[in-house]
């Protein structure tokens, strides 16, 4: 069997499916990649068992359909090094892939197609499309804010949950929470489940900000999106998400209003001489004005003064400052809204003219 294909319809689909693999599987035929042909066509598959990653790729020529798979890591590494106009013809001789290029030649091992692993039996209890760029803004609105590693597994992703005519990812870490809601065209029955972080992660990385469409199918054990010539699917955490409604700060008395740029630029600055380890600064309030103020071990001090809108009480709070700025760098807005309570109370923090992303940072004491 034997199929001709231009580096230029290989190299990226081939980059994009190794980006799931795993550096070191416990199965050696996750290291390879499965290729299949079928109506002139490359479908090139990979996955580490959580989550998998398939797309699809002309061909120049093929003599038959079939499939089998090809070192993975080797086989990207030998199309990355060929010329930008190469054509490569691949042979699967028995046991054997030999990669051919103008005078250059690679003799790899392969193993059986019939032992590769697939997460693709199964069915969709919600199932609808929406702009690839509204799903990468739910995602980059929120991914910040999950949990890395945490005992309590079911913090390590971000929950997508449908809801009427919305769509909303939350992603909490325990210290912080962020919330996107966005409607969509259709009415969708009430479901909500946990997509792991490596898959949130690889998902971010696939979206493109654009209108092209993305289907969304969401399982019992699995959730599905295709994009274009592209279908990833990923394995779900079964667990149960906490209540993000009940952190959510809705009788906050204190209200400040600040220009997006001013602000961060302050927190940034302030920063440099915040604790390494604890990352605290302390925000005092009074009339139309922020202080914010951070030390260090070295008895350092970073002290910043800037106009703010707020005709509270005046009052003491301490946050840590990278949570501040995640949430910041989100944002990305002209004016921003911050809702206080007491300097034991978490603030929620949003864009005064778009109320789609809500933002809550708990307090530090100082």
């Amino acid at each position: 069997m034997q199929f001709i294909i231009s580096r230029e319809n290989l190299l990226k689909p081939l980059q994009q499916v190794c980006g799931v693999l795993n550096s070191r599987p416990n199965i050696p035929v996750l290291n390879n990649v499965l290729l299949q042909i079928e109506n002139n066509q490359l479908s090139i598959t990979g996955t580490d068992l959580e989550v998998e990653l398939s797309t699809q790729t002309p061909l120049l020529h093929a003599e038959q359909d079939g499939k089998f798979t090809i070192p993975a890591k080797k086989f990207l590494d030998i199309c990355r090094s060929l010329p930008d106009n190469a054509e490569i013809t691949v042979t699967f001789e028995e046991d054997r892939a030999i990669v051919r290029s103008d005078r250059s030649k690679f003799n790899l091992s392969t193993l059986p197609a019939e032992d590769y692993p697939n997460l693709t039996d199964w069915q969709s209890e919600v199932d609808f499309t929406l702009e690839q760029a509204t799903l990468r803004r739910l995602i980059e609105a929120t991914q910040f804010s999950m949990a890395n590693q945490d005992a309590r597994y079911f913090l390590n992703g971000m929950k997508f949950e449908t809801e009427g005519n919305l769509l909303r990812t939350v992603a909490t870490d325990g210290h912080r929470l962020a919330v996107c809601t966005i409607p969509l065209e259709q009415d969708l029955q009430t479901h909500s489940v946990i997509l792991p972080r490596k898959g949130v992660l690889e998902l971010a990385r696939l979206l493109e900000p654009s209108e092209q469409p993305a289907r969304l199918q969401i399982g019992t054990n699995n959730l599905r999106i295709q994009l274009n010539n592209i279908t990833f699917t990923s394995k779900l955490i079964d667990g149960r998400f906490p209540d993000y409604r009940r952190v959510l700060p809705r009788n906050a008395t204190r209200i400040v209003e600040a220009g997006w740029e001013t602000l961060k630029q302050a927190f940034v600055r302030a920063a440099i001489l915040s604790n390494e380890r604890f990352r605290s600064v302390r925000l005092q309030l009074s009339e139309n004005q922020l202080k914010i103020t951070a030390t260090n071990p070295e008895q350092e001090v970073a002290e910043e003064i800037i106009d703010v809108s707020y005709s509270g009480e005046e009052m003491e709070v301490g946050f840590n400052v990278s949570y501040i700025l995640d949430v910041l760098n989100a944002l990305k807005c002209n004016q921003v809204r911050m809702r206080l309570t007491d300097a034991s109370s978490s603030c929620l923090i949003e864009d005064c003219e778009d109320a789609s992303a809500e933002y809550v940072i708990m307090p530090m004491r100082l």
